[in-house]
């Protein structure tokens, strides 16, 4: 069982930053970002390799958003800049902990959730 403590979400104006964190309590594969807005499906958002070496994002959010980890940690971030208020959503960190052949984008891909952190972006 792997638990998932994410954190850094808040209230920020339009054009600002945020960085969120999320540590794991065990080894992880691939992890990976969602958001779900009120009234929306979850959506994909960044997603990492093991490695690190590799990132996937969502169009909406590329060049803005920048997802890393610290394997020494067992934690990933996300550092959103230029924020927009339609990226005001519930972001949730997602781990992979066995592996499995599903796209990095779907959430099927992941095995253990964090309890997700509230980002709001202001006009």
């Amino acid at each position: 069982q792997v638990q998932l403590v994410e954190s850094g979400g808040g209230l920020v104006q339009a054009g600002g930053s945020l960085r969120l964190s999320c540590a794991a309590s065990g080894r992880t594969f691939a992890m990976g970002w969602f958001r779900q807005a009120p009234g929306k499906e979850r959506a994909f958002v960044a997603a990492i390799t093991e490695s690190g070496d590799s990132t996937y994002y969502a169009d909406s959010v590329k060049g803005r958003f920048t997802i890393s980890r610290d394997k020494s940690k067992n934690t990933v971030f996300l550092q959103m800049n230029s924020l927009k208020p339609e990226d005001t959503a519930v972001y949730y960190c997602a781990a992979e902990a066995s592996l499995s052949f599903s796209p990095l984008t779907t959430p099927s891909r992941y095995d253990y959730w964090g309890q997700g952190t509230q980002v709001t972006v202001s006009s």
